[in-house]
């Protein structure tokens, strides 16, 4: 924080913020979502298309199973700050269930808000998600800072933008709120609805029905006598029928033909898909375009985790981490390495490659097989010729080629 920051943070009184994290607490409750506005949009939405509480999901569970850790120059380090963060964020929660919270409202309201408290040094004390329903950001006209307004129970809170996480979908130009992807996806799930109530109904309406044949020797009494028979076995739902000379009965099929169901249900599917810029293999669309499993998680990683691990990163690293820590070298990551790892074929070659190129220490690929480190010529790097330490002396090699040998002269 700079002087600026520090000092509204000084100034704002404790128990404002204190409001919010009572509020918070005590309103946590899931059966006041009952019935209710959730995220802006009517809950019902979340929680009966399986589409969609698929990829949230997928999303939010695999952000937040990510390692996030803190690093300074490439080194991780572990420190009381790091503990608090991690473990200890608020009374309620640990930072994986955090990041849950937010990537869950980002992918639903469009926007994510965490508040963060800070002790009298300007350092995270802790961090407090909120509801984005009750949130607007706005600019200060005199300063043309971001402020984010904050309403609960009829009061009105500000909060500096330095003080708040803000994770979001895309916004367009001015504007500083994340679109809703559920919003985009109005008309596409309120005709998947259509389509579904449609033939919903249509399967209820299905009835057994028969053809009934007469011989030219029935006569008119007759036949009036055998339709009656045949509608009260009908309206009886079953019973006996007695099926008179010259008379043949014969059930006529009616099957459901889902046809145009399915064809309604892969365009909805593609179209969330491409909503939420994920592979539509993920909603169990075809998934020949495929080779290995390596390709689909290479384009998961790059096309969309990515560009959200990025703004969580940044988030983190400008409003958790001070301006001296940052000059320093210290910075927050997530790790994403092990999804991209593959099969244990790929990565048996991924390592022997890295380790006889010289760039990886075989420890190094021990921890990253959850392995313990042994330490001592296991921690550095090696280089094919074949095999010897970067630093040993060319000269004390062994010579591969034939018809050489080592000659020791005796005086």
């Amino acid at each position: 924080m700079n002087i600026v920051q520090r000092a509204i943070n000084r100034v704002t009184p404790k128990f404002i913020k204190q409001t919010i994290i009572k509020n918070y607490q005590t309103n946590s409750s899931f059966k006041q979502w009952f019935g209710k506005t959730f995220f802006g949009i009517e809950n019902s939405t979340l929680e009966t298309n399986e589409n969609i509480f698929s990829v949230v999901s997928r999303l939010s569970n695999t952000l937040s199973s990510l390692p996030f850790k803190k690093y300074l120059n490439y080194d991780q380090r572990f420190d009381e700050e790091m503990d608090r963060l991690i473990y200890y964020p608020n009374k309620n929660q640990t930072l994986d269930q955090i990041i849950n919270v937010l990537e869950v409202s980002r992918d639903t309201n469009g926007n994510g808000y965490a508040l963060i408290m800070r002790d009298i040094r300007g350092q995270l004390d802790m961090l407090i998600p909120f509801n984005p329903n009750y949130v607007e950001p706005v600019l200060e006209q005199n300063s043309n800072e971001l402020w984010y307004v904050v309403n609960n129970n009829g009061k009105t809170y500000y909060f500096h933008n330095s003080d708040v996480i803000h994770v979001r979908h895309i916004a367009g130009n001015g504007n500083w709120k994340g679109i809703s992807p559920i919003a985009v996806l109005k008309n596409s799930n309120d005709f998947d609805k259509a389509v579904r109530e449609f033939s919903l109904k249509e399967m209820q309406s299905l009835r057994d029905s028969f053809i009934l044949t007469y011989a030219t020797s029935v006569d008119e009494e007759k036949r009036k006598a055998v339709v009656e028979d045949f509608r009260r076995f009908y309206e009886e739902n079953g019973g006996v029928l007695f099926q008179e000379p010259g008379v043949t009965i014969e059930e006529m099929k009616r099957n459901f033909v889902a046809t145009d169901m399915k064809i309604t249900e892969g365009i909805t599917r593609d179209r969330i898909a491409n909503v939420y810029n994920v592979p539509s293999i993920f909603l169990n669309s075809d998934s020949s375009s495929f080779s290995s499993n390596e390709q689909l998680m290479q384009l998961f990683v790059n096309m969309t985790l990515t560009p959200i691990v990025k703004q969580y990163e940044r988030e983190f690293n400008k409003k958790i981490l001070r301006k001296e820590e940052r000059v320093k070298g210290y910075y927050f990551k997530f790790n994403m390495m092990g999804l991209l790892r593959g099969d244990s074929d790929a990565r048996q070659k991924f390592y022997h490659g890295g380790i006889r190129d010289g760039w990886i220490a075989p420890d190094e690929a021990r921890m990253l097989e959850e392995m313990p480190p042994r330490g001592g010529k296991a921690s550095e790097l090696w280089i094919s010729g074949d095999m010897y330490p970067q630093d040993m002396d060319p000269t004390l090699r062994k010579s591969n080629k034939t018809g050489t040998q080592d000659v020791i002269k005796k005086d």
